[in-house]
């Protein structure tokens, strides 16, 4: 509690200070890192697919608006054709050891389509092709990457904490 309450007030002050990243997608993907087991190899799994989601989402993103189909079958088909396509090849990607975390991709890909659906301004392939935080792919892939990191850290700082009070009630039954 105590950990998980500082470094979430400490990481919320970074990303508002920071700006151009985003404190709920670090959110998330710090509980992917729990929910998928709170260790090393939860770590590098949850960094690798949570971007291998945004990547996902990207290229999405870049086929709905560079191929112009959604004119002739119209938008909520040729959206749905292609999410159905882009999440079914990130599927078939879990069958890859390092990309095996289907839920860690989805989040990934879910915070990409809620960025680019909250600000439309940078649902454009300018934005989606510069190198800034206006492109979903390095706004979401930080701020994920950082969240991620603040969970790794989470866990340390409660390990650390829980050794103490350990030895602390050792000290009292002597």
């Amino acid at each position: 509690m105590v950990s998980i309450g500082l470094l979430a007030g400490l990481a919320t002050w970074l990303f508002l200070t920071a700006g151009g990243i985003l404190i709920w997608a670090a959110f998330v993907a710090w509980a992917c890192f729990f929910h998928s087991g709170g260790d090393v190899p939860a770590l590098k799994s949850t960094m690798i697919c949570n971007s291998f989601g945004v990547l996902s989402a990207w290229i999405a993103a870049l086929m709905l608006l560079t191929i112009p189909l959604g004119e002739s079958l119209t938008l909520p088909l040729w959206a749905g054709i292609i999410v159905g396509v882009t999440v079914a090849a990130y599927t078939i990607s879990a069958n890859v050891t390092f990309l095996s975390s289907i839920p860690a991709t989805t989040y990934g890909y879910a915070c990409s389509f809620a960025f680019l659906l909250q600000t439309p301004d940078k649902l454009n392939v300018e934005s989606l092709t510069e190198a800034s935080l206006n492109n979903v792919l390095f706004a979401v892939v930080l701020s994920m990457i950082i969240g991620a990191g603040f969970g790794f850290l989470t866990g340390k700082f409660a390990t650390i904490l829980t050794a103490r009070e350990d030895e602390d009630e050792g000290l009292g039954e002597a």
